[in-house]
């Protein structure tokens, strides 16, 4: 071969070589830049009740070791934690306090991640019927159905007809503040049982009939924020499955959740550091960020 034609080889070889070079370092380079992630969503995703507080924003009472915060720390996310205690719907585009800004203004174009659980303070649905079922039973000594004989559908009939609507254009809103970022939205895990135990009545004092009835809420709550995620082209991430025999009737250690009454949290009725972590887990897995 010529040597002008040896060196026209070898240049075109070399040029070649450090362009892959330059592609390859800049996909790495891409590959491994954290993610813009933005928390937003109530006291489930605060992890309101576990310590320690967050002392930036008392009135949200949120966790530093909240499920945002094992992401951040699992994956090495940049995080901006946006989540509020009784956060409803409105919230998302509202001051929820004063000096608490709209969940959504922490969202932008640069937004890689989104996770949230949001609707169970919508029409005071959680607080409502704990309220009224955890009397009821009281009243009862556990027996019968006394809180679904009073209330029947009302609680699922203020889910379908205002809560649904309200996460849909909550979601819509997510979806037009960060377009380009991955949405994740949460359902809530199990608080009851599938089937009465009369052993925990006295943690959760819910007639027995009634247990199944709680539970029927809760579920949809749960089918309600599924349907408004596939509708606004969110990722839900079910824990039916998942958390089942983690209810707030399980020993310490073992259940997400803790009772209404004599439980280890700040605030009954909630996710305590294990359902914490085991939300972020499952989500992690859903997402693919393991």
């Amino acid at each position: 071969m010529p040597k002008h034609a040896l060196r026209n080889v070898m240049s075109t070889s070399f040029a070649l070589v450090g362009a892959l070079a330059l592609s390859f370092t800049d996909g790495t380079a891409h590959a491994s830049a954290p993610l813009d992630y933005v928390a937003l969503g109530d006291s489930y995703s605060a992890g309101s009740g576990v310590l320690p507080v967050d002392p930036t924003n008392l009135l949200c009472l949120r966790s530093t070791v909240n499920y945002p915060h094992v992401i951040t720390a699992r994956t090495g996310a940049r995080l901006k934690d946006v989540t509020c205690g009784a956060a409803q719907t409105k919230d998302f585009t509202e001051p929820q306090y004063p000096g608490v800004a709209p969940q959504t203004n922490a969202l932008g174009t640069d937004t890689d991640l989104v996770t949230l659980t949001i609707g169970g303070n919508d029409n005071g649905t959680f607080i409502n019927a704990m309220t009224a079922c955890g009397t009821a039973g009281a009243l009862s000594g556990g027996k019968g159905s006394p809180c679904k004989d009073e209330y029947g559908t009302s609680f699922t009939d203020q889910i379908d007809a205002n809560t649904y609507p309200a996460l849909k254009s909550a979601l819509r809103t997510v979806r037009a503040k960060a377009p380009n970022a991955r949405v994740a939205v949460l359902g809530y895990p199990w608080i009851m049982p599938a089937e009465a135990d009369p052993s925990c009545f006295v943690k959760l004092p819910v007639a027995a009939g009634d247990v199944p009835y709680v539970r029927g809420i809760q579920a949809r709550l749960n089918a309600a924020v599924e349907r408004a995620s596939e509708e606004t082209g969110a990722t839900y991430v079910d824990f039916s499955r998942v958390s089942e025999g983690h209810d707030a009737c399980r020993p310490g250690g073992t259940r997400w959740v803790e009772p209404l009454l004599f439980g280890n949290s700040l605030v009954p009725v909630h996710p305590n550091a294990l359902g914490q972590q085991r939300m972020a887990e499952h989500t992690m897995g859903v997402l693919g960020l393991n």
